[in-house]
């Protein structure tokens, strides 16, 4: 039966996402910057505006460090340090996030005066000069050091809305928590609640993830219920005034005492279907508005992003190893690297970009390359 389920599943992802296949092609990598030890980059992050502009941020030490595309991908600018952020938390898929907010593009990271767990609050900077210059911290979070835990997320809507959701822990057990901004990052909201389990915590070392589509928010995340270490997505319809009851994906639990440290990723295609992929075990499967769930692959850290021709992702095939690229519409994939850590990829529809850390003999390399379609 669930082989079956499967199949359904493949069927309706590219009926209703693509219409037609699509494979698609990686153009030559780009080594963005590299190093090792305490000045080895890492978590680099992008994002892709609806001008094609491509933005990245990585973390060296507690510096945030920012490049450009400004031909879609083709090439990156040489990267410059932001700004600096205390104890910054980095790894583990910790590190900075951006987001183009109209003109300005919004950069947040977790950091705190001691750092190691033990405060940290989520910090946001903005650029209205194309990253020439950088404005701030505005502190995310109204309630001082409930983001210790240093995992978060942050995107952006059509409209300029930029929001951004973490794991809080100001009530002593991890939740999860979101605020928004409407003025490119110069002010943040009141912050909203948005799943509190029933027991005890929500998954305590598994990054969250978030989409907009107009009004509707979307949130991924690792629940922790009756030892079960299932994915949930939780949805508002209204911008975020509330948010429905969470639902769990997939078709059987994942019992586990312990965290995983891998929360999954979601992205929202046309006709507002929302894509997601998220590890089971050693398993990676993906699903489309909840329905079933189809395989992906063996692996871990899998991230999608929603283009024109349909979603892709890409993953890991151990915690550092072979680095994979599918689109979901299709049955097969390809290679990218060969020893990656914590692969991302995004896409405004028609610039897709994947970034990772690639490493060798000890030493990380930031990684940026273009996606295209045949």
């Amino acid at each position: 039966m669930p082989q079956m389920r499967a199949c359904v599943s493949i069927i309706v992802f590219a009926a209703t996402w693509a219409g037609i296949s699509t494979l698609f092609n990686a153009h030559a990598p780009i080594r963005i910057a590299d190093g090792q030890g305490s000045l080895a980059p890492k978590q680099p992050q992008a994002c892709v505006g609806s001008d094609g502009v491509a933005h990245l941020v990585y973390g060296v030490g507690d510096k945030v460090h920012y490049s450009c595309s400004k031909d879609s991908g083709q090439s990156f600018e040489p990267p410059a340090v932001a700004f600096q952020v205390p104890n910054m938390s980095l790894g583990m898929r910790r590190g900075p996030r951006v987001a183009v907010a109209g003109k300005s593009i919004v950069v947040t990271a977790v950091g705190g005066a001691k750092g190691k767990g033990q405060d940290g609050d989520v910090l946001a900077w903005r650029s209205k000069d194309g990253g020439a210059s950088w404005a701030g911290p505005m502190k995310v979070n109204d309630v001082v050091d409930s983001a210790r835990e240093g995992l978060h997320a942050m995107t952006s809507g059509s409209d300029g809305t930029v929001w951004c959701v973490w794991l809080d822990l100001r009530a002593k057990k991890t939740e999860l928590y979101a605020s928004q901004s409407t003025d490119g990052g110069d002010s943040w909201s009141v912050n909203t609640l948005v799943y509190r389990s029933p027991e005890m915590s929500i998954c305590q070392c598994c990054h969250p993830s978030i989409a907009i589509d107009g009004s509707m928010i979307h949130v991924l995340f690792r629940n922790s219920l009756a030892g079960d270490r299932d994915m949930y997505i939780v949805t508002s319809n209204d911008g975020g005034k509330s948010f429905q009851p969470a639902k769990r994906l997939g078709l059987t639990h994942w019992s586990l005492n312990a965290c995983p440290m891998d929360g999954g990723m979601l992205a929202v295609g046309p006709n507002r279907k929302v894509a997601t992929v998220w590890r089971r075990a050693g398993e990676l499967f993906f699903t489309t508005d909840n329905e079933y769930e189809s395989p992906l692959g063996r692996g871990e850290q899998p991230w999608v992003a929603s283009t024109t021709q349909g979603p892709i992702a890409v993953w890991t095939e151990g915690r550092v190893g072979t680095l994979r690229l599918r689109s979901l519409v299709e049955p097969n994939s390809q290679v990218l690297d060969e020893q990656a850590r914590d692969p991302m990829i995004v896409s405004n529809g028609d610039t897709t970009i994947a970034c990772w850390e690639s490493i060798s003999d000890s030493k990380s390399t930031i990684v940026a390359q273009r996606i295209v379609a045949n």
